[in-house]
């Protein structure tokens, strides 16, 4: 910390923090003060945009054997309330801020952020240029690093940081997906969440969700959509599954690399075209293996609330969330059907061709028939959606359920009610009328029994 800092430090009420350090695999040292729990963390650097939802990205289980920088200069001024958790416990290996809010103000806030860290035993550094370290990723990548504040010897760290376990290869969904089954309903959807949200409606729907590493607040948007849930691990036989009789399946979000869940994308080769499936991220990335196709990985990954996506049915524009350093290369699904494309016979890497095009191509697939591009990156030309047009299935690579992030894909939850009704315009949903479904915003009242909450 400069002398400057210390200065303006000390005229305050947040107490100066132990000396710490980030350290990448390739060299780059950044030194900042300790602002949670004391120790070492390794695990591979990533970034989020987002502007809020810290707790939610703390929490999401996607982030198993991550260190987080947050892009947004001061994390933790709104606290954090634990009914916003994703999870029972942190999964992330550590947190980058440039300054950590230690005074939280908010109404709904029970501990502030660095207590809750320091609760879960995570270690996190502030004070760091996090605007230099995003760029050194993004112009790097994304690669192996340690915080410690314990060791502050470039020599020492970089030695450790590069005998360490590397992401790829790791099966880490089997790490945070459950143990054994439990349901998930209406009378497991958060209290303090109903001064914003209509109540859920009666269960329409079975539906069994393989837990990758899920959300809690994806199984809340499953149940708002008239599903009751139960969710099983990971690797749960397709055959036990199918005993259930359910209307439909769900593959949720996970962590690692989607090569070592084999155990998973197994199992979704025996589910498609036996019951309606729905997947999102790590999900997505589990039926396209069920269907022969590569995965890549990204150069630093999508991972904000600030992505925009072209949904190529609708021509509608999403702002989304997203949480993955992995995708699916849609030419490896199979040849392109040219009457189903615009008469066009060649694949093409960048897949915002389609969208000049207006056209959602298809393409053959030697297990399931004919599957569809239904969703693109925007900032990158990289695949988000496909749809099987033979039997009702469809998955896309970012986050339906808004914690954090905009509600302009909360249509896909509707998607899937509709896909379980037999319905084949499923996909085909204005998301201008359905963002705010369930939400009471604007309703007679809602601000009074927000305040008086």
């Amino acid at each position: 910390m400069s002398k400057i800092s210390q200065q303006l430090l000390s005229g305050t009420s947040k107490a100066a923090g132990a000396p710490a350090a980030l350290a990448l695999e390739d060299g780059a040292v950044f030194y900042g003060t300790a602002c949670a729990a004391a120790g070492e963390a390794f695990g591979e650097i990533c970034f989020n945009t987002s502007l809020e939802g810290y707790l939610e990205v703390a929490t999401d289980p996607s982030y198993a054997g991550q260190i987080i920088t947050m892009t947004y200069p001061q994390i933790g001024n709104y606290g954090v309330n634990p009914e916003d958790a994703q999870s029972a416990a942190p999964a992330l290996r550590g947190l980058v801020v440039r300054d950590m809010c230690t005074t939280p103000s908010n109404w709904r806030s029970k501990l502030s952020l660095h207590e809750f860290l320091r609760q879960h035993n995570v270690v996190a550094i502030e004070g760091v240029d996090t605007r230099a370290l995003v760029r050194h990723v993004r112009d790097h990548g994304a690669q192996r690093a340690i915080i410690s504040t314990l060791d502050l010897s470039k020599e020492s760290l970089l030695a450790k940081v590069r005998a360490s376990e590397s992401l790829v290869g790791q099966n880490l969904a089997a790490t945070v997906s459950c143990s054994k089954p439990f349901t998930h309903g209406i009378v497991d959807l958060p209290e303090s969440h109903a001064f914003a949200q209509a109540p859920a409606p009666a269960p329409r729907f079975k539906v069994v969700a393989y837990d990758c590493g899920v959300k809690r607040s994806i199984l809340d948007g499953l149940v708002r959509a008239g599903c009751d849930v139960t969710c099983v691990p990971w690797d749960t036989p397709a055959e036990r599954v199918l005993q259930q009789a359910p209307d439909g399946v769900f593959l949720s979000n996970g962590p690692g690399d989607p090569e070592a869940v084999e155990g998973t994308y197994s199992q979704v080769e025996k589910l498609l075209g036996k019951v309606p499936v729905f997947g999102i991220c790590l999900g997505h990335q589990m039926m396209c293996k069920a269907a022969g196709a590569d995965i890549e990985k990204l150069k630093f990954g999508h991972r904000g609330g600030n992505h925009p996506v072209m949904n190529l049915r609708t021509r509608r524009v999403e702002i989304t969330a997203q949480n993955h350093g992995f995708g699916l290369l849609f030419p490896s699904l199979g040849p392109l059907v040219p009457e189903l494309s615009g008469g066009f016979k060649g694949h093409e890497d960048d897949l915002r061709f389609w969208v000049r095009a207006g056209i959602a191509p298809v393409v053959q697939n030697e297990r399931f028939g004919r599957i569809q591009l239904t969703h693109v990156n925007l900032n990158d030309g990289t695949a988000e959606g496909i749809a099987f047009l033979d039997i009702p299935a469809f998955s896309v690579q970012y986050h339906p359920e808004a914690n954090p992030g905009p509600t302009d894909a909360h249509y896909l939850f509707t998607a899937f009610a509709r896909l379980m009704e037999g319905r084949e315009d499923y996909l085909d949903i204005d998301i201008a009328a359905d963002r705010l479904a369930g939400w009471k915003f604007g309703a007679e009242g809602a601000c009074e029994e927000a305040c008086n909450a």
